[in-house]
């Protein structure tokens, strides 16, 4: 009778355990960018996705929605302030367009950066941790990881641009930030807002004369086949970012929020080697297809010399008093 009573409730156990009774929850998380599937920047959300779920033995599962499909940058940005989206992966540019995230334009700062390195152990210092708390406070979205890097970005035109006075009467398309508006106006060049879609004709039909995106752009949007000199400035540079919901992210045990973090680590080492891949092939295509002017061609000394002082009204107030200091220091 005893022996009959254990095996009746070992059998209770062992249908539990089958049906449900004995499963770990498995939590899902969206993760939405805006590159396209070819992009290192997708390469590392999938890498990712797959360290976290081998990790967490399955436990949590991310979904990556590549090429803008749950929206733009900032669409994505208020999905995360709702609640309605775990996660995005975009650069750290991008959290200056937003209330509350004003202090990251200076992360748009050109030539304040000398090269990915520099950028990121900026953002990871810790003069720069105030500026992660406040903007989490005021935005109400959280800064996992700056990790990747992102191709600076530079400039192509119908003429050659080796000197500041180059710019002068330049008709030129522009990203919709003030931080470059002001900057091409301070050179005497004219800005101009043209939708992306919309730039290969501007370019073709003399609209403008010249636009600001970096060599794989150039490249991937046959964008040579209607500009005859691309240069390499590299004048304003950005650090793909892991950006999650703080509600979110406070849910998950600590153990979960390591691996989080470890993932994001390596996927950006992944998507730093793939872009630096991409930006060497898009260099060798593009000298047999315009002429690539590089410096000291390209007066590069003197450009930065004309933009000093361009940004001296915002220390103080965008970001903090100091900043700018801080990260030419380091």
């Amino acid at each position: 009778m005893k022996k009959a009573l254990i095996c009746a409730v070992l059998s209770v156990c062992v249908v539990g355990l089958l049906f449900g009774g004995g499963q770990t929850e498995v939590r899902t998380i969206k993760l939405g960018h805006i590159r396209d599937e070819g992009h290192p920047t997708h390469m590392g959300a999938l890498e990712f996705a797959k360290l976290v779920e081998q990790r967490t033995d399955g436990r949590i599962k991310i979904e990556v929605f590549p090429n803008s499909q749950l929206g733009g940058i900032q669409e994505m940005f208020t999905q995360i302030q709702t609640g309605d989206l775990e996660m995005v992966y975009g650069g750290i540019n991008t959290l200056g367009f937003i209330d509350g995230g004003d202090a990251f334009e200076i992360t748009a700062i050109p030539f304040l950066y000398r090269d990915y390195e520099h950028m990121r152990n900026s953002l990871k210092a810790d003069f720069f941790k105030p500026v992660f708390e406040e903007a989490e406070k005021k935005t109400g979205i959280k800064v996992l990881n700056v990790a990747g890097d992102t191709a600076p970005r530079g400039l192509s035109a119908n003429r050659p641009i080796r000197k500041p006075e180059d710019f002068r009467g330049l008709k030129i398309r522009t990203a919709a930030s003030e931080v470059v508006l002001r900057v091409m106006k301070k050179l005497g060049a004219l800005p101009q807002q043209i939708p992306f879609a919309e730039l290969y004709v501007a370019l073709k039909t003399g609209v403008v004369d010249a636009q600001e995106n970096g060599a794989i752009v150039v490249k991937n949007n046959s964008l040579y086949e209607v500009q005859d000199y691309y240069m390499k400035t590299d004048y304003i540079r950005d650090v793909e970012t892991f950006y999650i919901n703080p509600e979110f992210w406070n849910s998950l045990s600590a153990e979960d929020q390591q691996i989080l973090m470890e993932a994001s680590e390596e996927a950006g080492a992944l998507v730093t080697k793939l872009t630096q891949e991409q930006l060497k092939e898009a260099y060798d295509f593009l000298d047999t297809k315009i002429t690539v002017i590089r410096p000291p061609e390209l007066d590069l000394a003197a450009i930065r010399k004309v933009l000093e002082g361009t940004f001296a009204d915002w220390e103080g107030v965008k970001w903090p008093k100091g900043l700018l200091a801080n990260i030419r220091g380091l």
